[in-house]
């Protein structure tokens, strides 16, 4: 691993795999995350997320490769990557019959602060998540979105420089979402380094610098969202039917006239493939035509970086929801098998 890609990166990792008996669970996993930027860590459910998260944090160990966080080595100096990260996981990490405010000063002294300044350290996190006003209530009153916020304040006590998120914004309003994605940008501003594993690919397009996309514990793609969009994406032909019944018939129709294959939506109701330079709408309407299929709607569209995901991870017809929403993907939230 080279010296001035440690020091000027805050996460590296290089040929990092973990086998569970015969079963690779992550494979090749080689990544180098600048200090200050924020990378976007995507995959469907088992693809070896969790697993590299679980890996760099320290809660497991690699079964091959080398990584490290901060500069110090994931497997010989744990303790010194765990000073120098926090962490937010899926599952809630604050205790539900104590204040707020309570959870976040004993944080601090586990992290060795003084005591007043654990207190004066929890005082303005909860005023950053705008939580003061529920600071001395039992957080087994909190609501969901208001537990997440405090999981974030708590993974924040000790202002570790590189910081692992596991789904932060789960369970948050949009206003509320909106909210937390400011205060991301705040931090890296302030140049801590982001890892985050999300099931809104709109989030990752936001917040990300790089993205990572991960299938069956391998890297598949890398780059910017604008660069993947640009490389995987280009322009799409979406149409929208009014029965499922007529879905089939209409993937089949305008893949005869599209650049790609089609992927089909069963919950949106619509139909969308890539489009090339040549692809006319009136060649699309003809095709359906030709098909028996009667659309509600036809149009195009710039690609989004759910057609990114979908087109590398998906087989057809497995799509979810709308690419024009805040889409959620499966998460990984265990990697070895049963």
């Amino acid at each position: 691993m080279n010296q001035d890609t440690q020091t000027s990166h805050a996460v590296v990792a290089a040929g990092l795999g973990k086998r569970y008996g015969e079963q690779w669970a992550l494979h090749e996993f080689d990544l180098a995350v600048p200090t200050g930027s924020v990378l976007g860590l995507l995959g469907h459910n088992g693809a070896g997320k969790t697993t590299a998260i679980r890996i760099l944090t320290t809660l497991a160990a690699p079964t091959e490769g080398s990584a490290t966080v901060a500069g110090h080595d994931v497997v010989t100096e744990p303790a010194a990557v765990r000073d120098q990260i926090g962490l937010t996981s899926q599952a809630a990490t604050v205790d539900g019959l104590m204040s707020g405010l309570a959870n976040l000063e004993m944080i601090g002294r586990l992290y060795h602060l003084p005591r007043k300044v654990a207190q004066a350290r929890a005082q303005e996190l909860l005023a950053e998540l705008a939580l003061e006003d529920a600071g001395d209530r039992l957080v087994r009153d909190y609501s969901g979105g208001m537990r997440r916020r405090l999981d974030l304040a708590a993974s924040l006590v000790a202002s570790p420089p590189v910081l692992f998120l596991d789904e932060p914004t789960t369970g948050l309003d949009p206003e509320s979402r909106n909210e937390l994605w400011d205060l991301l940008r705040q931090l890296v501003g302030g140049g801590t380094t982001l890892i985050l594993t999300t099931q809104y690919l709109e989030e990752a397009d936001q917040l990300a610098d790089e993205v990572v996309l991960l299938d069956h514990g391998k890297i598949v793609a890398t780059g910017s969202p604008a660069q993947l969009k640009a490389r995987h994406g280009g322009e799409r032909v979406v149409v929208t039917v009014d029965a499922s019944e007529e879905l089939a018939a209409a993937a089949q129709a305008l893949e005869r006239v599209a650049a790609g294959r089609a992927e089909i939506d069963h919950e949106e109701l619509f139909v969308t493939a890539p489009a090339s330079e040549s692809t006319r709408l009136i060649e699309v309407v003809r095709a359906l035509e030709d098909g028996g299929v009667d659309a509600h709607d036809v149009r195009r569209r710039e690609a989004t970086l759910d057609d990114v995901f979908f087109s590398l991870t998906s087989p057809r017809g497995t799509r979810a929801t709308s690419p024009t929403a805040a889409t959620p993907t499966p998460t990984d939230t265990e990697e070895a098998p049963a």
